[in-house]
This record gives structure tokens, C-alpha cells and sequence, in this order.
């Protein structure tokens, strides 16, 4: 990001007369808390069910079965049925952010009691169809031992969708938590409340309110308390728990001026500002953009005054701008919206007073649209504008463009986010079975598979449109991206990123069969290739790849990388950094390897020359 440092001037009206231009990386986000899991030290005394060790995996076929090897870094469950304690965190909390990974084996159960009063539910729900509050990520039922048998439960809340992966894959929950509040004669004077459950990056919950504990939590609601994790249903393995604590404080804005100024010549920059008809001074204790633009004015809004910061540490700002947005504070131009629309910028604060200044720049007549958030020691994230312009948008609710495979296969081109890469030549594919796929023509590589209904296009479709990206309408499992053949020369070669001049690449196309369903075909080198994808028969949610190479010499096939990749029993392999299974059973004369490259590990199949047909699930 650039930052603009002040300049102790003469002219201490314009804030931004003189700048230097500094790089910083951005940082987006403030920094979690985390437990290391190097022993148990961070709980609280507990049964010898719960073991710290350095890995696990799952046997997809066995019940409620972890394996582990010696180490840390990972927290299991054991699920032994005699030592079944359950575990508490050392710290108590009020209102909470949580991030975690969590492992279910086959049909196993567990959950996250916050506060061990209210419960996010553990559970293997991979392939149900209609999710319960009982399944991966509900808010469990709450329970009424004197209700009419059969009526005793009341207010479990279901996923909206079932994002759950398969057994024996790590899964990513998100969680933001509220407390209930208290009164000074310590009586309620606020539910509990979840204002996100999020798993996979697939939102499940949005703002449930709990009237009081869910059922097997601690009756007695209370301010503060720890966070427990069930261990007396069945095994769970976790890791990377990260979190954040939240108090109910906000940065105060005082003794505020507000200067409006006119942009009729459309100035985009800051710098000039106290050159532009001024039509407006007034004092302020909130900042309310929204108040003075409609949307045919071009004008400069300048806020000048102090926060009060409620305590010392780093602060994070973000300003989010249609136009052009500056952020000042304590003589330090932490942002500067001049490339972007969204910038961040960080600043070590002490409590007490600090200056700001804060300018919005609309210098079109179309579109208004800003806003700016805080995040800082115990305060979550919070926009410091009275009234977001961005609300605006919100009351315009736009109706989701999808494209569904009811009946039929479905094909649809658009550009693919890719990582940092937007594929121009991609095409996504969607099945009748909610199993998709997306696929890049120019270099002829898979690029994300995943599980929903298929494809939302609102941004390609909408109005005029705006990114012309198809983006996936359920979590994501990513392949690597990169070639999926290459004829190595030795298996200490570097495998190519993407298509060089050494690389004869021919993109032939691809045609439906007569299931609809789109096979393709492209030339590597000497190599002839084909590849379809279609559902798998054997598991819940699956795609097998078929590929037909024809060559004259032999050729790599790359079917995955990662962090760690481990070979399981029946030709199975699971991929660590996506968390994915490929099964590569059914193939009597081909067997992959695992190599160690450039600090990662690759699953490589050779395939000899003449014609040659391979098939493997990808399962998630």
C-alpha cells in the first residue's frame, strides 16, 4: 500500500500539502490468538479421552476411528468409552470470534459448546441432503425434560445447506459468538446470539438468537465462561484454533468539523482540496456521509476532530470508496485510496485522544458508495460511520443470477477466479448429481470441483455486468492449476507452472457425449489427450476423471500437490492442504508416486506410451 506521511509545514490547514511515499505490506486483518497444541497446558484438568499428537487420519470405512502419529500440533478425542471427560479451555469468554479446523471420522459426533452453554454441532453429515440442526454446523436444539414426550425439544436451527466434507478431511469452522448481557441487579437483558456460523467459507447461520442454553449445555447462563468441547460422543481430532476476544467498545469521534467542498471539475486527489468552493462548515459528533450526497453532486467531504481510543494497542482501518477516500490519524496517513477502492492501514494507538482526519471524494455524478471499519484490542469490526453509504446497496436486494442442472449437464463459459489469477479461457460444468467442476481450455488443467447447485452468474449477468466471473455456488475443493501433463525428463525436474516455448500445447476442444456430458481433447507434446468427468457411483460426493492418452513416448500425469500428501489403504491417497481423497483403485498396471519438490509434495502417475486409459475419484 502507498502511505503518505505529513509534513510539518507552515500550511497546517491541507493535511496532505507535502507527502512522502512509503511501501508497507498490507495487512488485512489484526492478529488471532492461538493455542500451539503442544500439550494440554491451555485446557483446564481433564480425562485421558483428549491427546495432543503430530498427525491423524481417518479410515473412511471404520466407525468413529482415529490413527495418530506421535508429535503436536493436532488435539483428538480418542473416544474412549470409559475416560470420556469432557474438555474446558483454560480462558473464559464473553463474546468470542473463532476459527478451527476439525476432522469427523465415519458417523462420529462431537461439538463446540460456547460458554459450554450453547452448542455448534461436530457431527459426519458428508451426502445428507436435507441438514438438521442435529448435522455439521447446526445450533442444537434446546430441551423441555416436562414437555409432552416426543415435544421436548424446541429451537434447533439447521444449516441452511450441508457444506459438510467427507470423513476423515480437516473442515474449517468460523464462528462469531455473542454473550448474553447482563444488568447491574444481574438480571438478562440480552440473549445469546450467533451472528455468523460459517463452515468451508459456505455460510450456515446468520444472526440466531438463543433464548437460553441448548440441551446438554450448563443451565445457568452467565456473563463469562469457558469454551468447551464435547468428548463423550465420539472421536474428533482439531487443530489451528485461533481466536478473538470482544468487549463491547467502540472508538469515540468528538469535537468533529465537517467541510464540505464543491468538485465541479471532477479534482480526484486530495491535494488541492482548500481550492475547491467551500459550501459548508458544521460541527459534528458522528460522521454521516450519507446525509449530505445524492447522487448527481460531485463534492469532497472533510471530517476533522478526535477519537477517543478506549484502549491502547494496534488499530486497523479499512476504507471501502466508490471515488476516492483519505484517512489521517494522529498526523499519519494511513490511507490513501488513490490505485484502489479498497485500502487498509494500520496504527499503534494510545487511550486517550487522537486526531483524525477523514475526506470521501465523489467526483462523478453516479454512484456513491463508502464506508470505513475499525478493528482493535477487543473491538471487532465495526464500520465508524454513523450511516454506511454501502447500506444504500442493501435495501436493493438483487435477486442471485443462478444457473442450475436440473434436467441436464450444463456448460457455462466465464472467467475463473483462480487463486490470484483470473482464467480467461475457463469453462464450468455442471451435473445433474449437484457435482461440478471447473476446467481451464487453454492449458487444458482442472481447476476447482465442488458440490451445490451449481453456478451463480450475477456479476456476469447483472445490469451490464461488472466481473464476468462464474463463481462457484457452494465451497470449493482447488486443484493445483497448473499443467496436468508434462513429459518430465527425470523426476528431479521441476514441474512447469503453466505453458512455456519448450511446450507444444494444442487445444483442440471439446465435444458432449450422448449424456450431454463434455469431453476434451487437446495435444501435449507428441501426446493425444481426452478427459471427461463424471459422477462417481461409489461414494456420496465424488467425480471420476477419465483420461485416454495416446503418445509415442511416455507422459506425467499430475493428479495433485500439497503440503503433505499420504498414501491410505486401497490405492487411496488424502491431500493436506486442500483436504481432499483421490481414489486411484481400478487401475491394475498404473500406480501413482508421491515425489518431494521445492518444498511440497506431488502425486505423479507415469504413463507409458502407446494408448493408455486411467481413471480416479476425486472425493470430497
Amino acid at each position: 500500500m502507498l502511505s503518505l506521511v505529513l509534513s510539518c509545514g507552515k500550511n497546517e490547514k491541507n493535511p496532505i500539502q507535502k507527502t512522502t511515499k512509503t511501501e508497507k505490506k498490507q495487512q488485512t486483518v489484526l492478529p488471532f490468538t492461538t493455542i500451539e497444541l503442544k500439550d494440554l497446558s491451555a485446557f483446564k484438568p481433564t480425562g485421558a479421552n483428549w491427546k495432543v499428537v503430530g498427525d491423524v487420519f481417518a479410515d473412511r470405512t471404520k466407525n468413529k476411528t482415529l490413527y495418530t502419529e506421535q508429535g503436536t500440533g493436532i488435539l483428538i478425542n480418542t473416544n474412549d468409552q470409559e475416560k470420556n471427560k469432557n474438555l474446558f479451555t483454560s480462558f473464559s469468554h464473553g463474546d468470542i470470534e473463532l476459527e478451527i479446523d476439525v476432522m469427523m471420522p465415519l458417523k462420529s459426533n462431537s461439538g463446540l459448546y460456547f460458554q459450554g452453554r450453547y452448542e455448534v454441532q461436530l457431527f459426519d453429515s458428508w451426502g445428507v441432503e436435507q441438514p438438521k440442526y442435529v448435522d455439521m454446523g447446526g445450533i442444537y436444539q434446546r430441551w423441555n425434560k416436562d414437555a409432552e414426550k416426543g415435544k421436548e425439544g424446541y429451537e434447533g436451527h439447521a444449516p441452511i445447506t450441508n457444506a459438510a466434507k467427507a470423513p476423515g478431511l480437516w473442515q474449517h469452522l468460523k464462528i462469531i459468538f455473542h454473550a448474553p448481557k447482563f444488568g447491574a441487579d444481574g438480571k438478562k437483558t440480552k440473549n445469546a446470539w450467533f451472528e455468523e456460523v460459517s463452515l468451508n467459507g459456505v455460510l450456515l447461520h446468520k444472526n440466531v438468537e438463543l433464548t437460553g442454553p441448548t440441551r446438554g449445555g450448563n443451565a445457568k447462563e452467565v456473563a463469562l465462561a469457558p469454551l468447551m468441547i464435547q468428548g463423550d460422543h465420539g472421536a474428533v481430532a482439531i487443530k489451528n484454533i485461533a481466536y478473538k476476544l470482544y468487549e463491547n467498545k467502540k472508538l469515540g469521534i468528538e469535537n468533529t468539523t465537517l467541510e464540505v467542498y464543491e468538485n465541479p471539475n471532477r479534482q480526484r486527489n486530495f491535494k488541492q482540496y482548500d481550492t475547491l468552493p467551500k459550501l459548508d462548515e458544521i460541527k459534528t459528533d458522528s460522521i454521516s456521509p450519507l446525509a449530505r450526497f445524492k447522487d448527481n453532486l460531485q463534492q469532497m467531504l472533510k471530517y476533522s476532530g478526535t477519537f477517543n481510543v478506549p484502549s491502547s494497542g494496534d488499530y486497523l482501518f479499512d476504507i471501502n470508496v466508490y471515488g476516492k477516500g483519505l484517512l489521517v490519524v494522529n498526523n499519519d496517513t494511513l490511507i490513501n485510496t488513490s490505485t484502489k477502492d479498497y485500502e487498509y492501514g494500520k496504527i499503534t494507538l494510545e487511550k486517550g485522544k487522537a486526531s483524525y482526519t477523514l475526506m470521501y471524494n465523489k467526483p462523478f455524478p453516479w454512484g456513491r458508495s463508502f464506508d470505513v471499519h475499525v478493528e482493535g484490542p477487543k473491538i471487532q469490526r465495526y464500520s465508524i460511520l454513523e450511516t454506511s453509504m454501502n447500506d444504500i446497496n442493501k435495501n436493493k436486494t438483487i435477486k442471485p443470477i443462478l444457473v442450475t442442472a436440473k434436467n441436464k449437464t450444463k456448460i457455462q463459459r466465464s472467467f475463473v477466479q483462480f487463486k490470484d489469477y483470473k482464467k480467461t479461457h475457463a469453462i464450468n460444468v455442471g451435473l445433474v448429481e449437484k457435482l461440478n467442476y471447473a476446467f481451464d481450455l487453454s492449458t487444458g488443467s482442472l481447476l476447482y470441483v465442488w458440490g451445490g447447485d451449481f453456478l451463480n452468474t450475477t456479476s456476469m449477468w447483472h445490469s451490464r455486468g461488472n466481473q464476468q466471473i462464474g463463481f462457484p455456488n457452494g465451497f470449493i475443493v482447488s486443484s493445483h492449476g497448473e499443467l496436468d501433463f508434462y513429459a518430465l525428463k527425470n523426476l528431479n525436474q521441476t514441474w512447469p507452472k503453466t505453458l512455456s516455448d519448450d511446450i507444444k500445447f494444442n487445444q483442440i476442444g471439446y465435444k458432449r457425449n450422448n449424456k450431454g456430458t463434455p469431453e476434451f481433447f487437446f495435444n501435449i507434446s507428441d501426446a493425444e489427450i481426452s478427459t471427461t468427468f463424471v459422477s462417481s457411483t461409489k461414494t456420496k460426493r465424488g467425480l471420476n476423471r477419465i483420461i485416454q492418452v495416446n503418445s509415442k513416448q511416455g507422459i506425467y500425469h499430475k493428479i495433485a500437490e500439497g503440503q503433505n500428501i499420504k498414501a491410505l489403504p486401497n490405492a487411496s491417497y488424502i491431500i493436506n492442504n486442500e483436504s481432499y481423497y483421490i481414489d486411484f483403485s481400478g487401475n491394475n498396471t498404473l500406480k501413482p508416486i508421491i515425489r518431494s519438490i521445492n518444498s511440497k509434495e506431488e502425486l505423479l502417475v507415469n504413463i507409458p506410451a502407446g494408448k493408455q486409459t486411467l481413471q480416479y475419484s476425486i472425493i470430497w
